[in-house]
């Protein structure tokens, strides 16, 4: 999936609506190897993907943008539709029209961007492969899903675990609750905190501060395909230890279509050229228009 916009955005894939349920599994259960296999389970998919079109949706302190995004075996290419819930001027409309015929006449900046997204995404991998033994993990109680019954866990950070690097060392200072599809025991929901000011080094090197939240969706969009449909992140700390860095983002995907077998990033952005003016969006996937995204 290329829902990219940072590394702590991508280090955990979860999510979907909740509620709580007072049924209880039939066997007890271990969570620490529950989030193994949910873990794994992921990792496996990520290898099969097959890639998608769809509808992406942020929100940040400046303004909303909605883009329509193709997925190729060389990476993504997306198209600017929309900007603070209003389509493209015809002059906006020509000139990322002009980007994207740019980009078609010089391969070397999609190789450039498919490169940083596969680094990206083996950052990720690692760091998922952490997680099982980052927290310490406590069965809450079954709860009824979007997709069905999931087993809701809370989890802190193993004192007893020693990150491997500055990147992961930000998971000492989270805590929060996780929800898990009992059938295909797939990660569905995630809620964090930093319960204490936390160091990060992905790129950078500073420092997030307590109190900040993150909360992550990923939803079934069919044949046992899961994909990351929501996240929000509110979170405060400094870059370099001296510059202010503020991160409120809010962001939705939607949509959700495979993409034609054979389509390679020219045919991707042939595809998005003529998929008509970005007038012709709906007004409900337009980004934030009137209704802010509910899971505050």
């Amino acid at each position: 999936m290329t829902l990219r916009p940072s590394l702590l955005v991508l280090i955990l894939l979860a999510l979907a609506p909740v509620g709580l349920s007072s049924a209880q599994p039939e066997q007890p259960i271990d969570p620490t190897a529950l989030v193994r296999r949910a873990v794994q389970h992921r990792l496996d998919a990520a290898r099969t993907h097959r890639p998608l079109r769809y509808l992406l949706r942020k929100k940040d302190e400046q303004h909303g943008t909605t883009k329509d995004i193709v997925e190729t075996p060389d990476g993504a290419v997306a198209r600017l539709v929309a900007i603070n819930g209003q389509p493209l001027s015809a002059q906006a409309n020509q000139a990322e029209l002009d980007r994207l015929n740019t980009l078609a006449n010089h391969p070397e900046i999609q190789q450039h961007r498919h490169q940083r997204e596969q680094k990206d995404a083996e950052r990720v991998d690692r760091l998922m492969r952490l997680l099982p033994d980052a927290f310490l993990y406590r069965f809450e109680a079954m709860a009824d899903c979007a997709a069905g019954p999931c087993y809701h866990l809370s989890f802190s950070p193993n004192p007893h675990w020693d990150p491997p690097d500055l990147e992961a060392s930000l998971m000492r200072g989270m805590a929060g609750e996780v929800w898990i599809d009992q059938a295909q025991e797939r990660l569905t929901r995630l809620d964090a905190h930093f319960i204490k000011d936390v160091d990060f080094g992905w790129g950078i090197i500073g420092r997030l501060d307590k109190g900040g939240t993150i909360h992550l969706e990923q939803a079934e969009i069919g044949g046992n395909d899961w994909e990351a449909t929501a996240m929000k992140l509110n979170m405060r700390g400094k870059a370099l230890m001296v510059k202010s860095l503020s991160v409120q983002i809010t962001q939705q995907a939607s949509h959700f279509s495979l993409v034609p077998p054979g389509v390679d990033y020219r045919k991707a952005i042939q595809l998005l050229e003529n998929s008509g003016e970005p007038s012709a969006i709906p007004p409900e996937l337009m980004p934030f228009g009137r209704e802010e995204f509910t899971n505050q």
